[in-house]
């Protein structure tokens, strides 16, 4: 990946919040975040996976700053963002917009289409109101949406309008990057398609990058270039979209791409099911996060974290690859 090319990078970022004990109980550490690093490219996709509760949208929230990460770096076109502080900060942020999983709840239902979209204007620049209108009208013609949809209410629209709705606030200040919080989970599948399909044109048309998160790999497929898989706060696998989907190495990569559905028979798989739960995060087991679910677990990987490592471009924490034993 050459240099030029990354637009935006994380470095050991953490996120640990605290948690006060009972009576008699000392206060926990509860470490969402545990030093993730990921670099994008401009006008690429990372699509980050993982099970509800791995740390996906407290990564999102963190690379934001709608939450401060607890330590590490955060580089955006070169510049350290945490070192800038709040105005230079405040004005990095408009260049990386968040879209929420849930268009009920993202958006104002006392505020009509327009004012919604208009709003980011309002506080981020000095356009005047016909300018606004205008830039609004622009918007919510290029993600599909019909202009006499500018005075309704949000209750008015299906969950698909809701999201594009949601997508075209994103989108009105002109962002590099795009997070994107589970943006179609809460959709019909055949809805789905429509809203990925909308996110690949405006990337293409309007050359932006986008960080997407979801725990569907099937979803993740169509849109992504880079995978980066969590678990427990921690990256256990991350490289190109082709090799994670051709030849996942890490279990847990194993476990949730055999239950993707897949139409292709060449392209099946053997199912994995994952006995137990994700662990808490208030008391994680010793050693790999994910041992007590792994059929390829040992002694070591009881005692012993394993470090992110580099496979044929794909890096990978687990023993069991790294003494060749899957």
């Amino acid at each position: 990946m050459s240099e030029s090319s990354v637009l935006f990078e994380a470095h050991e970022l953490k996120k640990h919040y605290p948690v006060k004990g009972g009576m008699f109980k000392p206060e926990q550490t509860v470490k969402a975040l545990d030093g993730v690093s990921f670099q994008l490219e401009r006008g690429q996709t990372l699509a980050v996976v993982g099970e509800s509760g791995c740390g996906k949208s407290t990564l999102a929230r963190s690379l934001t700053l709608i939450e401060s990460p607890t330590s590490g770096e955060l580089r955006f076109d070169g510049q350290d963002i945490l070192s800038l502080g709040h105005h230079g900060a405040h004005e990095l942020r408009k260049r990386i917009q968040i879209v929420f999983q849930n268009p009920y709840g993202s958006l104002n239902p006392r505020k009509k289409v327009g004012q919604l979209l208009e709003e980011p204007l309002i506080i981020n620049t000095n356009l005047t109101k016909a300018q606004r209108r205008e830039k609004a009208r622009a918007m919510m013609e290029k993600v599909g949406l019909r202009p006499e949809f500018y005075n309704r209410y949000p209750h008015m629209f299906s969950g698909g309008q809701r999201q594009r709705i949601a997508i075209a606030r994103g989108l009105m200040l002109e962002p590099d990057i795009v997070i994107a919080d589970e943006p179609v989970s809460a959709l019909d599948v055949s809805v789905q398609a429509q809203v990925l399909n909308l996110m690949m044109d405006l990337q293409e048309e309007m050359g932006l990058s986008y960080i997407f998160i979801s725990h569907d790999l099937s979803v993740v497929e169509h849109i992504a270039n880079q995978v980066m898989v969590m678990y427990l706060g921690k990256v256990v696998e991350h490289g190109r979209k082709e090799a994670i989907f051709s030849h996942p190495r890490h279990p847990y990569t194993q476990a949730l791409l055999s239950s993707t559905p897949r139409l292709d028979p060449d392209n099946r798989v053997e199912k994995i099911k994952l006995e137990g739960e994700l662990p808490s995060p208030l008391n994680p087991p010793s050693g790999c996060a994910f041992h007590a679910r792994c059929r390829f677990a040992s002694d070591i990987c009881h005692k012993t974290t394993p470090q992110l490592k580099d496979y044929d471009g794909v890096r990978i924490a687990c023993h069991a690859v790294d003494e060749d034993r899957i």
